[in-house]
């Protein structure tokens, strides 16, 4: 099993930055490999949207459109981490931000491929 622990919302003026850390433990005696992580969103009232994943062998990335050339997602294999830094900020990127992990052969930004995913962190654009 694998625990994924989301940080880094909060709360911010559109045009601002915020940069999101996603922890991931493997909590049980048997090994797990990450294969990718991603970060999606979900609004009140909307449904759930992928933002961004990364494949951890090689770290290509992958964004949605709506974020691209704002959002940039990296990783530290060391730590175990992955991070979302967002910058200009707009009041539509409101939403629980959620951090998932696969270790399947592939996935997509709509969730499929996905095993384990984070309780969220809330990020909050004002205008």
């Amino acid at each position: 099993q694998v625990q994924l622990v989301e940080s880094g919302g909060g709360s911010v003026q559109a045009g601002g930055s915020l940069r999101l850390s996603c922890a991931a433990s493997v909590v049980s005696r048997y090994t797990y490999t990450i294969a990718y992580m991603g970060w999606f969103r979900q609004a009140p009232g909307k449904e759930r949207e992928g933002v961004a994943g990364i494949w951890t062998r090689d770290s290509t990335p992958l964004y949605a459109d709506s974020v691209k050339g704002r959002f940039t997602i990296s990783q530290d294999n060391a730590a175990n981490t992955v991070y979302l830094q967002m910058n200009s900020l707009k009041p539509e990127d409101t939403a629980m931000y959620y951090c998932a992990a696969g270790r399947g052969s592939g996935f997509s930004m709509s969730g499929i491929g996905f095993d384990y995913w984070g309780q969220g962190t809330q990020v909050t654009v004002s205008s």
